[in-house]
């Protein structure tokens, strides 16, 4: 695996490969990397014929007072599990390469990005957006990879791909989860024991509630009692439970299995901010 560090050379090697007529795939990380990042690599390199990652802490996608100065970073580790995990390529530009001194430019997704995380955490969608409409540009990949376990920034980021005619198909890997379904984020290492017992709640109460409402359940009843469970479960404080729907992100208030919404919740635990989304369907 090669690693660039400038844009020059991230793009000189893919204008290499695209006269090879080698088809590529991104996949942008903020490092931290664990079993969940490693399938989204496996899903580009079913999609392309070269996989690329990026590792960049983006710090416009953080807030005041959010853990960017502690934000566990480790590149050679991360590296070592890019390579392992057969990515061709890894990107890693510093801040100064990515937002020069007299960077002005900002990137929003009107309406999408005024919900869920984004009402939770001011400017941090903007961020999101900013900084993948970049690395989108900067790559020019056939197709870029993203979680599904952080849903909006998925619906962002198509939607801002399709607005502003980016040529890269957005593609979405399935969450990936612990043994005990907590899906697997870079914050879950914020968690003590204690708290990572308590930690697998959220999506068990998630699920929970999802087979009541594709059972007829009402959809804001649910959310509120959820919520509450979260709560009395040990978790410090929730910053929402809601139904929505999976494209538009616009509030789901009846269940249409034609259609079904999607149910979302984010909740503290210690130093950690967890977030999941799970489809409203039925128990399996």
């Amino acid at each position: 695996m090669k690693i660039v560090r400038t844009v020059k050379d991230l793009r000189a090697q893919v204008a290499l490969w695209r006269a090879q007529h080698h088809s590529i795939s991104l996949i942008p990380t903020m490092g931290a990397l664990h079993e969940g990042h490693l399938s989204l690599v496996a899903v580009g390199k079913k999609a392309a014929h070269k996989a690329v990652a990026t590792l960049f802490v983006n710090p416009t996608q953080f807030g005041e007072g959010e853990d960017l100065a502690t934000y566990p970073r480790d590149e050679d580790r991360d590296a070592r599990m890019l390579a392992g995990a057969g990515c061709d390529l890894l990107f890693i530009p510093s801040v100064e390469e990515m937002y020069p001194s007299d960077f002005s430019t900002e990137v929003r997704v009107k309406g999408l990005t005024d919900c869920l995380c984004g009402a939770a955490r001011p400017g941090h969608m903007d961020g999101v957006a900013q900084v993948v409409s970049k690395l989108l540009n900067q790559a020019g990949a056939n197709y870029a990879v993203f979680g599904e376990k952080d849903w909006q920034q998925l619906a962002v980021i198509r939607r801002m791909a399709r607005d502003l005619n980016i040529p890269t198909d957005i593609l979405g890997g399935p969450t990936q989860r612990e043994t005990d379904g907590l899906a697997m984020s870079s914050r879950n290492r914020y968690l003590n024991p204690d708290q990572r017992r308590i930690a697998g709640g959220l999506n068990r109460e998630l699920f929970a509630a999802a087979a009541r409402i594709a059972g007829g359940a009402p959809v804001d009843a649910e959310c509120i009692v959820t919520a509450k469970i979260l709560e009395k479960s040990g978790f410090d404080s929730v910053d929402y439970v809601e139904a929505r729907d999976p494209e538009t992100l616009q509030p789901v208030t009846v269940h249409d299995p034609a259609r079904p919404g999607r149910l979302f919740a984010a909740a503290h635990l210690g130093k950690a901010r967890l977030i999941d989304n799970v489809t409203i369907a039925p128990l399996s």
